[in-house]
């Protein structure tokens, strides 16, 4: 089976370019042939070692659709997966919106087509995206969403993003499939490397709805009464805020139990979150099931999270040990740290529940569920092309047997 993944891929730093590498860590595992279709970067670098990546799209031009569907045309795959957020191609709307017109525009012209989107429009607080018309806005994120729906199928990170989709756009071709730690495999928290401080990372790509002033105003109070707790930033910043790590990083300079690490290439990552105590979640909206989540628990870490929907879903969903605050409280973030700072019992349960929980949704696990289901697909034989969408139904999609259901 050949596939096409569509997706930012590494050494690019654009948006799920880490989750677009996993995904193709694992197909190439189980020996799929996988061409990844990535996005261009200036200057030019080498490609990673072992993958075919054909760099034919680039971030915000309006002619992403038509470069990925010739690509498509000479390599012809038997599907073309996509890996989205609902700015993986551009923050320019008409360019981010025709580039979500991109697996419809596939479908039509008869190439069996999987997207797997992270987020939902409907979910995202505007006030964090500088949106000048946020009316205008979520309408053309409904029209995208419909757009994306008529892809052959969909699969969402979460089960209520299943039943809005549904409800909303009256569409069956939806399925849930776990976002998965970072990695083949889950790493038991090892305690001896986490006794000399008590060590709280915060990670992720800082400055729009991931912020971190709630930790610093936070932290002299958890630095009062745990004199060996030291934080851990590491990360970059969000693509549409420049120099924001940059600027909180020099006004913390002269604070020796702050650490700012810049971003951390792919290798460097396991031993930051090794030496952790814990991670924060210092979110103000949500923004879809957080990879930052999912590598700490990778390593056992506890989760301290803000209490907003996409975190308080994805915890209860897949059993996280996680300490909720109040949104955007800093007094609340400060106690519930000290609070597992004077627990280490505690503390130790939380990361062996949350190693149990990684242990069950390893990357491998979750990407053989989309090759099954891609198998599945493709024994119903040539895909057809839909020569009006606006009211031609979409194509069945084969349902999975029960007992992979339920491993889902």
């Amino acid at each position: 089976m050949r596939i096409c993944l569509v997706t930012a891929f590494p050494p690019s730093t654009q948006r799920i370019n880490e989750y677009g590498l996993h995904l193709a860590i694992q197909a190439r595992e189980q020996h799929a042939q996988l061409v990844v279709l990535a996005d261009q970067i200036e200057p030019r670098q080498p490609e990673l070692d072992g993958f075919d990546v054909r760099r034919c799209w680039t971030f915000n031009s309006l002619a992403t659709p038509f470069r990925i569907l010739s690509a498509a045309r000479q390599l012809k795959p038997d599907v073309v997966w996509f890996n989205l957020v609902y700015s993986t191609f551009g923050d320019q709307p008409l360019a981010a919106f025709l580039g979500l017109c991109t697996p419809l525009l596939l479908r039509l012209g008869g190439f069996r087509t999987h997207v797997t989107l992270h987020h939902l429009m409907e979910n995202v607080e505007l006030r964090h995206a500088d949106i000048r018309f946020p009316g205008l806005y979520l309408k053309a994120g409904s029209l995208a969403t419909r757009v994306l729906l008529k892809a052959h199928k969909v699969s969402v990170l979460l089960e209520p993003y299943r039943g809005a989709l549904m409800e909303r756009y009256g569409t069956s071709n939806i399925n849930v499939r776990r976002h998965g730690i970072l990695g083949a495999r889950a790493e038991p928290p090892n305690f001896s490397q986490r006794q000399a401080e008590f060590r709280v990372l915060a990670f992720g790509k800082f400055g729009r709805y991931k912020r971190l002033e709630v930790m610093l105003d936070a932290w002299p109070e958890v630095r009062k009464q745990v004199p060996k707790a030291k934080l851990v930033i590491a990360g970059q910043d969000h693509p549409n805020r420049a120099g924001y790590m940059a600027g909180l990083a020099k006004q913390h300079q002269h604070d020796p139990s702050i650490e700012f690490l810049g971003y951390l290439p792919e290798e460097k990552i396991a031993e930051v979150f090794r030496r952790c105590n814990v991670a924060v979640l210092p979110y103000s909206s949500s923004g879809g099931p957080s990879g930052v989540a999912h590598q700490a628990v990778q390593f056992g870490l506890p989760l301290v999270g803000s209490t907003i929907g996409d975190i308080v879903n994805v915890c209860t969903e897949e059993g996280l040990a996680i300490d909720y605050f109040r949104t955007d409280d800093a007094a609340d973030l400060a106690e519930k740290i000290m609070a597992l700072a004077r627990d280490p019992e505690r503390e130790r349960r939380m990361a062996e529940q949350n190693y149990a929980a990684a242990l069950a949704m390893t990357m491998p696990k979750i990407v053989e569920q989309y090759l099954d289901d891609f198998r599945e697909y493709n024994s119903h034989g040539p895909a057809a092309a839909v020569t009006d969408v606006s009211r031609a139904p979409l194509e069945p999609y084969a349902a999975l047997p029960e007992d992979k259901k339920a491993a889902a």
